[in-house]
């Protein structure tokens, strides 16, 4: 994914309806590929209507980098949006981004069902969980 949040915002704004899930599902098709010995149930995302994944890594300079993915091609945009709000930050930062705030913009509970975002705040958590983990 080389666009920022900010560009995707922007994209997404201009849109509606049908192109507005074209985008997110292409968002999700730049996921960086996740090994499929990772999506285990320990990386398991609880609370999602699709399978999700999050598996974090730690860099050598102390920063998380986030392998993701889902079986549902939507589901993976959504995915993509909220690993642009932290990837490759420290932990320290992603404890201080408002991940749901820099995601309000994109609507997301009115533009999906809600069956397809009920996970969001569970893979937000699993992360923060994460962040602070790393943090101590």
């Amino acid at each position: 994914m080389t666009d920022t949040l900010d560009d995707i915002r922007e994209e997404y704004g201009f849109l509606e309806g049908d192109d507005r899930y074209r985008l997110l599902v292409e968002l999700g098709r730049s996921l960086e590929p996740m090994p499929d010995a990772l999506k285990t149930d320990a990386t398991l995302v609880r609370g999602c209507s699709a399978s999700v994944w999050v598996y974090p890594t730690v860099a050598d300079d102390g920063t998380l980098h986030f392998l993701a993915d889902s079986n549902a091609a939507i589901t993976k945009g959504i995915i993509a949006l909220v690993l642009l709000t932290v990837q490759d930050r420290s932990p320290a930062a992603i404890l201080a981004t408002d991940i749901e705030g820099e995601l309000a913009p994109f609507e997301l509970k009115a533009q999906l069902s809600s069956n397809r975002t009920q996970g969001i705040p569970n893979m937000i958590a699993l992360i923060r969980e994460t962040a602070q983990r790393y943090a101590d």
